[in-house]
């Protein structure tokens, strides 16, 4: 545990640098309407730098892991935001999509070096009660971004311009890297307590190997993968539903953001319900219940008649907010089953890239299924089923948890 510098707790600063870090995936899609008519970007340009970040992940996820836990917690978070701020500067001058969509890609390179380093830095910097409690409120980093860009980047862009918008974030950027420079420590991890672990937490390839041969981090990414394939299936293409019901695109941005809000409260309780001895398994299977019965809510018709307005918009609330409960456990179950302390990052890195291949792969599938019946009104059985194979995934945690002594309370 390190002491609060400046009076502010290091955990408490690095939370704040991965909400910095995903202002730079939100600040896109509302600023897409204003770059395809300022920099004439087609609608298939605009998809490749949507899903820029995506493929930097799936492709890069493991291995900036890897890095992560070689060059240092601390230095890997800083490289991360110093990389976004020279590439959001650097894109607010860009005249043509070319060098718009190689900056995105940099600055992917820096969200995965902000954000892969993170939970292994909180582990290091708060006590063993307090871990929960904070991988709670770090699950929270990308909702909050997202919401923050889908309020504040209309405005900024409405007032000012889009070049503003991306200039604002640069320097947010560098402001969050002096904030990592003074209030958090370089802690050194806990001494190996034999020479095979200290040859697995040195040597990249053996950390490699560990990772992957172990089961806790494959239940626990497939698991992330599951989740952020339906969550971002179902809130990708909200906005796309509410201007088809006829809502204006500042209500269908409000609503949206509101949305994306209500999933905080659910990363920050399943620290809390952790804290207090719920089961890991128990949360999950809540988790995915609940996201699942909310598609049902939001997207079922019965003979052409879905629910009232009110109750939709409740139900895809529903589905963000205790859907919340499963990033927030995951994040504390990568810490807690990553094969070593020196296997941390790498665990979460190779989480992160199986949850940039759900996102990639689930708004796809999901545009295939509303294509095949010419309506969203069937959609709601891919989040189902995969929200079943959620709940499959969380009795493979549990074990894992049990094999590794670490059998949950309650």
């Amino acid at each position: 545990m390190t002491h609060p510098r400046f009076g502010i707790h290091p955990s408490w600063v690095i939370v704040l640098a991965g909400v910095c870090a995903a202002l730079h995936i939100g600040k896109l899609p509302p600023a897409l309407p204003v770059l395809q008519t300022a920099l004439n970007i087609t609608l298939v340009q605009a998809g490749f730098l949507l899903s820029a970040v995506q493929i930097a992940s799936m492709t890069l996820g493991l291995a900036v892991g890897l890095s992560a836990d070689s060059l240092g917690l601390r230095r890997s978070m800083l490289t991360g935001l110093f990389l976004l701020s020279c590439a959001s500067l650097a894109g607010g001058f860009a005249t043509e999509p070319t060098s718009l969509l190689a900056l995105r890609a940099l600055e992917g390179l820096g969200f995965l070096l902000v954000v892969m380093p993170a939970p292994a830095l909180i582990r290091r910097t708060v006590t063993v009660d307090q871990l929960s409690g904070r991988m709670g409120w770090w699950g929270t980093y990308m909702p909050i971004g997202n919401a923050l860009a889908l309020l504040i980047g209309p405005l900024v862009m409405a007032v000012l311009s889009w070049s503003v918008w991306w200039w604002g974030l640069s320097a947010v950027s560098m402001l969050a890297w002096l904030a990592v420079w003074w209030c958090v420590p370089d802690v050194a991890p806990p001494a190996p307590t034999s020479q095979q672990a200290a040859s697995v937490n040195n040597a990249w390839p053996k950390r490699l190997a560990l990772t992957l041969r172990s089961a806790g981090p494959w239940w626990v990414s497939l698991s992330f993968a599951v989740y952020a394939s339906q969550w971002m299936a179902v809130i990708g293409f909200l906005p796309t539903v509410y201007a088809e019901m006829g809502l204006t695109a500042r209500l269908t941005g409000v609503l949206t953001a509101c949305v994306a809000l209500a999933n905080v409260s659910g990363n920050v309780m399943s620290g809390r319900l952790l804290q207090r001895g719920w089961r890991p398994p128990r949360l999950l299977q809540i988790g995915f219940g609940c996201m699942a019965l909310g598609a049902m809510g939001a997207y079922a018709q019965w003979q052409g008649v879905g629910l009232p307005m009110p109750l939709r918009f409740f139900s895809v609330v529903m589905f963000s907010a205790v859907g919340g409960l499963i990033p927030g456990t995951l994040f504390s179950m990568a810490v807690r089953l990553a094969p070593s302390e020196g296997t941390v990052s790498t665990t979460v890195g190779y989480m992160q890239q199986w949850s940039a291949f759900g996102q990639f792969a689930g708004p796809p599938l999901v545009a295939w299924v509303a294509a095949a019946v010419g309506g969203w009104q069937w959609t709601w059985t891919v989040t189902v089923t995969l929200s079943l194979l959620g709940v499959v995934l969380s009795q493979c945690i549990g074990r894992a948890l049990v094999q590794r002594n670490e059998a949950p309370h309650g």
